[in-house]
C-alpha cells in the first residue's frame, strides 16, 4: 500500500463526511453499477416492507403499542446482528452519550458518587459554579431545588437530569455538611464545565514525567500536549504514559498523540473499509514531534480499548516504546456517527484499522455481543491475567515490528513486558473498606481537619514524608466495623501496607486533587513500579528502532 503523508483534514476526514452526509448534503455522483443498482433495489424492497409492518402494527394490532419505543428497539436488534461496537442511540440518550466525546456540558460542577442512597460530592470541578459559591468535597445533596433526593434511590442518569441544564439558570442545592448541624443551601447558576481526560502530569523524579489518560475526547491532544510541555519544561527526559482503563474515543487525538512520539514517515495507523474512496486511511507521522527523543514505557491493561491501542500498537511496531502491563481489550473497528432526523444517532462501523505491521487487533465477536461481553471473564478464568504462558497467540497471525521483534493480531496488544492481575485474598479486606466508602470518607473528615497544616507543608512534602500512623489506621478500622466491614487481622497484616497507601492517596486528593492522588498511588502500583524500573529495557528497543530508516514495516 503507498504511504502517504496526511494532513489534518485527511485525519477527520470520516467525522467530517459523517456529519455531512447526516445533513443530506451529496458529496459528488457517482456511477452505480449492476451489483450496486440491484442492492438498492434490495434495500427500497426492504424498506417498504419494514413500513407496511410497522403501519398494520399501528393501525390493526389488538393492543396499543409505542411505535417510537418499537422502532427504537427494532433497530438495536438490527444492529446486533453486525458487530458490538454499532450501536443505535435514541434521542433522548444523544446528549449523555456525547458528553464524554464532546469534552463539555452545562452544569453545577461536581464530580460526585451515589454513596448508601445519597448523593455525596467527591470534589468540586476547578473554576465550576460549585466551587465559586463554596461547595466542599464530602458534602452530601439532600435536596435539589426542594425537593428531596436522598434516600429515594436515585440513579446516576436521575442526578444528571437534575443538576445539568441550560448555561446560566440557577438551581438551589440543598447540602448537609459534616460538622454543620443544618443544611445549607446553595443557589448555583449553572455554566460551562469543562471535563477533563488528562487526570495528571507530573514528575515522578528530576527526569521523569508521567502522564495518564483517561479517554479520547475532543480536548485529549490539546491536554496531553500542554502537559507534555510542562513535563519537559520541569525537566523531563523520558515518559510514562499510562493508558490502563482507557476505553478510547476520537481516533484523530490518538494519532495525533502518536505522532508526537515518532520521528517524520513512520507509519501510526490504516484503516480498511467497503468505501476506500470515503473511508480508507493511512496516517504517518509528521515532522517536530514534541517527544521524538527520549525513552517511553507505556502502561496497558485488559480496559485499555481503540484508540488507548491506536497509541500503543503504533509505538510498539515502530519500537519506540516499551508496553508493560497485560493484554488489551482487543477493539480494532472505527465508528461513525450518523445523526437521524428525529435527531437520535447510529454509530456504525465502517472500516476496520491496522497497526504499522499490519495487525488487526479486534477480538472475534462471531459467537454473538454475550460472549464477546463475557471476555475479562474468560481471560480471569483461563489464567490469563495472572500467567503469560495462558495467553494463546495463532501463529498465522503473526507479525514483526520495525527492529524485526515478533508481535501477533487477533486480540489486543499483547504487552513487552507483562505484569499479572493481584487478586491476592489478603485484599478482600481493603476492597471491602473502599466499596464501603470507609477509605474515602476517612480522608475526608482528616483533610478538612488537618487542611491548613497540610496545605503549608506542601505536595511534594505530603507526597514523599506524610505517615499514616496506627492511630489513624485504628480510626480507619473501627469506622469500618461500624459500616459492617469485619475486621480480618491476618488480612490486615498483608495488605495493611496498601490501605495506608490509599488513605494517604485520597488525603492528598482532597488537598491538591488529582495531583495528590496519583504520586501517592502509584508508590504502590505494580503494574507502574514495573515499568517506572524499565527504561533501560526501552531504551534498548528505542536504539533498535532508531536503526531502522523505511517508514513502512508491512
Amino acid at each position: 500500500m503507498k504511504q502517504t503523508k496526511t494532513s489534518s483534514l485527511a485525519v477527520r476526514l470520516p467525522l467530517l463526511i459523517g456529519l455531512t452526509l447526516a445533513g443530506g448534503i451529496f458529496l459528488g455522483a457517482k456511477v452505480f453499477s449492476t451489483t450496486e443498482a440491484n442492492s438498492k433495489d434490495d434495500l427500497n424492497k426492504n424498506l417498504i416492507k419494514m413500513q407496511e409492518v410497522l403501519f398494520h402494527i399501528q393501525n390493526d394490532y389488538v393492543d396499543t403499542v409505542n411505535i417510537n419505543r418499537l422502532t427504537d428497539e427494532a433497530i438495536t436488534k438490527v444492529l446486533e446482528n453486525l458487530d458490538p461496537h454499532s450501536v443505535y442511540i435514541p434521542t433522548k440518550e444523544v446528549e449523555l452519550a456525547n458528553t464524554q466525546l464532546e469534552g463539555d456540558f452545562d452544569g453545577i460542577g461536581v464530580e460526585f458518587l451515589i454513596v448508601r442512597d445519597t448523593i455525596e460530592v467527591v470534589t468540586p470541578l476547578s473554576g465550576g459554579p460549585s466551587e465559586a459559591v463554596g461547595v466542599h468535597a464530602g458534602d452530601k445533596i439532600v435536596k435539589v431545588d426542594g425537593k428531596s433526593v436522598a434516600g429515594i434511590g436515585i440513579t446516576n442518569r436521575e442526578v444528571f437530569s437534575k443538576l445539568r441544564g441550560p448555561r446560566n439558570t440557577k438551581v438551589v442545592v440543598t447540602m448537609k455538611r459534616r460538622g454543620e448541624t443544618k443544611p445549607i443551601d446553595f443557589t448555583i447558576t449553572r455554566g460551562k464545565i469543562p471535563t477533563h481526560s488528562m487526570d495528571v502530569a507530573y514528575m515522578v523524579d528530576k527526569t521523569t514525567g508521567y502522564i495518564k489518560i483517561n479517554r479520547f475526547s475532543a480536548t485529549t491532544y490539546d491536554e496531553f500536549s500542554a502537559g507534555l510541555s510542562k513535563l519537559t519544561g520541569l525537566g523531563a527526559k523520558r515518559l510514562v504514559l499510562d493508558l490502563r482503563g482507557n476505553p478510547g474515543g476520537y481516533m484523530d487525538r490518538a494519532t495525533r498523540m502518536a505522532d508526537d512520539f515518532l520521528s517524520d514517515g513512520r507509519m501510526i495507523v490504516y484503516t480498511k473499509s467497503k468505501d476506500p474512496v470515503r473511508f480508507n486511511q493511512e496516517i504517518t507521522s509528521t515532522p517536530g514531534g514534541k517527544f521524538e527523543k527520549g525513552n517511553v514505557v507505556v502502561l496497558i491493561d485488559e480496559g485499555s480499548a481503540s484508540a488507548s491501542e491506536i497509541v500503543s500498537g503504533a509505538l510498539q511496531d515502530n519500537d519506540r516504546a516499551l508496553v508493560v502491563g497485560r493484554r488489551s481489550f482487543g477493539k480494532g473497528l472505527v465508528q461513525m456517527p450518523f445523526k437521524l432526523s428525529d435527531r437520535s444517532e447510529l454509530r456504525l462501523t465502517i472500516s476496520r484499522y491496522y497497526t504499522p505491521a499490519g495487525r488487526s487487533i479486534q477480538k472475534s465477536y462471531e459467537k454473538g455481543a454475550k460472549d464477546y461481553e463475557m471476555d475479562f471473564e474468560k481471560r480471569y478464568k483461563g489464567g490469563e491475567l495472572f500467567n503469560a504462558d495462558s495467553i494463546k497467540f495463532n501463529n498465522a497471525l503473526k507479525f514483526k515490528t520495525i527492529s524485526g521483534r515478533t508481535v501477533y493480531g487477533g486480540g489486543g496488544i499483547m504487552p513487552d513486558i507483562f505484569v499479572p492481575l493481584d487478586t491476592n485474598i489478603a485484599y478482600r479486606y481493603m476492597n471491602e473498606l473502599s466499596n464501603k466508602f470507609v477509605i474515602r470518607e476517612y480522608a475526608l473528615d482528616y483533610a478538612e481537619g488537618h487542611k491548613a497544616e497540610l496545605q503549608q507543608a506542601g505536595r511534594e512534602a505530603f507526597v514523599n514524608n506524610f505517615v499514616v500512623t496506627e492511630d489513624m489506621m485504628k480510626t480507619v478500622i473501627a469506622n469500618g466495623e461500624k459500616q459492617g466491614v469485619k475486621y480480618n487481622d491476618a488480612s490486615y497484616k498483608k495488605a495493611g501496607k496498601n490501605i495506608r497507601n490509599l488513605v494517604k492517596a485520597f488525603i492528598g486528593r482532597s488537598i491538591w486533587k488529582e495531583d495528590g492522588f496519583f504520586p501517592v498511588l502509584n508508590q504502590q502500583d505494580e503494574v507502574f513500579m514495573t515499568g517506572y524500573g524499565l527504561f533501560k529495557k526501552a531504551a534498548e528497543i528505542e536504539a533498535q528502532g532508531q536503526k531502522v530508516k523505511s517508514a513502512s514495516i508491512r
